[in-house]
């Protein structure tokens, strides 16, 4: 049995062990926290750039969290967002990857937090008026951050939308999660899922009695099978409020100061340092997790059934929100994009399977050319209220082309696959 003295050397080494771990964790942040990471392999990405020559068949922005924008007419995402609107035109669309509204949805008229959360919605709304496509879905705060009550919630912000932005699509309607498709141009799909679904705690609509076409949980994912399957001839963008892959928090992903000041979780001025300790949390988020981490049953049985069928379809760009951070993926012949910091940002790591990665507000947009080129854009506000726009920190090209898009898109091969269209 060991003496008190060797215990006492024990937990001194142990404590010595966990402060130079943290400070090299801390330095090491120090050094590329809030800087743009590109993988070694795409360093040149600066050489390369669409051909003029060719023209835009059509465009995307994804724009995610925008729950927390700032109503006073200046916040920098939503005039960034606004100048690419302009720019784009009628031959384009947004999607907003969920957490619309902050902190839990949209609340019933009579509560306290009804004004403020419908002007953040509103002021949304206002600036998204424009001739092109607009697609909201929703995220975990939308349904009251997951709890019991959240289908409430979220029937209220899409009653909200329909009424105030009538061109808007919500989507999958009512809750459902039956996958929906969107026919944005000529051999372009958008496919809308509704992830927050399987995390859901409460009433889900499921089944004919809540208008879905879906009647169990595994037939939404063999309704994008078949989907998938029949849209071969296109290109396909897939979005969720859920990432499938991220070096955030969602995806395990903490601070120094998280492991350290693990309090701050709760409130953001709890520096209570509780060092050891402190790393259980992280700890826990990263290996059993919350409803809404990767690391969680449910949010993990989603993804890898999700993950079977995208893997099986080359060049599939999947966007989703949720890490408040700016990611890139290149995965498996697959692209999976973070676009989650439209109102807030986060910590997000470096390396591993990513490719870019950036603590940055601001979204990713995806352009589509006449010649089958797809090009991943980064946009970002160059000044605190979003009337200039910064450098590109990145920008890729993701599909090289269909050879020789032309004709009207038939219809049938969507409609041989069990699963909605808002067309």
């Amino acid at each position: 049995m060991p003496t008190p003295t060797l215990l006492f050397y024990i937990l001194l080494g142990f404590t010595l062990v966990l402060i130079a771990w943290l400070l090299w964790r801390y330095m090491q942040e120090r050094r590329f926290r809030r800087l743009p990471y590109v993988a070694p392999a795409v360093r040149d990405w600066e050489q390369h750039q669409p051909d003029p020559a060719w023209p835009l068949r059509h465009r995307i922005a994804l724009v995610g969290d925008l729950g927390a924008v700032a109503t006073d007419g200046r916040d920098p995402v939503l005039n960034l967002l606004h100048g690419w609107l302009e720019e784009a035109g009628a031959n384009s669309t947004v999607v907003i990857l969920g957490d619309n509204v902050y902190p839990t949805g949209l609340p019933a008229e009579t509560s306290i937090g009804r004004a403020p959360a419908e002007r953040r919605l509103a002021i949304q709304l206002d600036a998204l008026r424009y001739p092109g496509r607009v697609v909201f879905l929703s995220g975990n705060h939308d349904w009251n951050k997951g709890r019991s009550d959240g289908l409430q919630y979220l029937l209220r912000q899409e009653a909200y939308v329909r009424e105030h932005l009538p061109a808007a699509q919500y989507l999958p309607p009512r809750g459902c999660p039956d996958p929906v498709t969107v026919q944005l141009a000529d051999k372009l799909l958008l496919v809308v899922l509704n992830t927050q679904w399987w995390v859901q705690h409460g009433k889900r609509p499921l089944g004919p009695a809540d208008g879905c076409t879906a009647t169990d949980s595994r037939m939404p994912f063999q309704q994008l099978q078949l989907l998938l399957e029949a849209n071969r001839h296109q290109q396909i963008v897939v979005a969720g409020h859920h990432p499938l892959y991220s070096n955030a928090m969602h995806g395990g992903q903490f601070t120094t100061k998280q492991h350290v000041f693990p309090l701050t979780a709760v409130h953001k001025r709890a520096y209570v340092p509780l060092p050891g300790v402190g790393s259980l949390f992280p700890m826990y988020r990263r290996v059993v997790g919350a409803e809404e981490d990767m690391a969680h049953p449910r949010y993990r049985k989603m993804r890898r059934r999700l993950l079977r069928v995208l893997h099986q379809f080359p060049n599939i760009i999947y966007a989703a929100g949720h890490d408040h951070n700016l990611q890139y993926f290149a995965y498996k012949q697959g692209h999976y994009l973070v676009s989650g910091s439209g109102s807030k940002t986060a910590y997000v790591g470096k390396g591993g399977k990513a490719t870019f990665t950036h603590e940055h507000k601001g979204f990713f947009a995806l352009d589509f050319y006449e010649n089958g080129e797809a090009w991943l854009r980064t946009l970002e506000p160059g000044n605190a209220d979003g009337t200039e726009r910064a450098p590109e920190p990145f920008r890729r090209r993701l599909l090289t082309g269909l050879g020789g898009i032309s004709g009207a898109v038939t219809s049938t091969a969507r409609a041989s696959a069990p699963a909605s269209s808002a067309d």
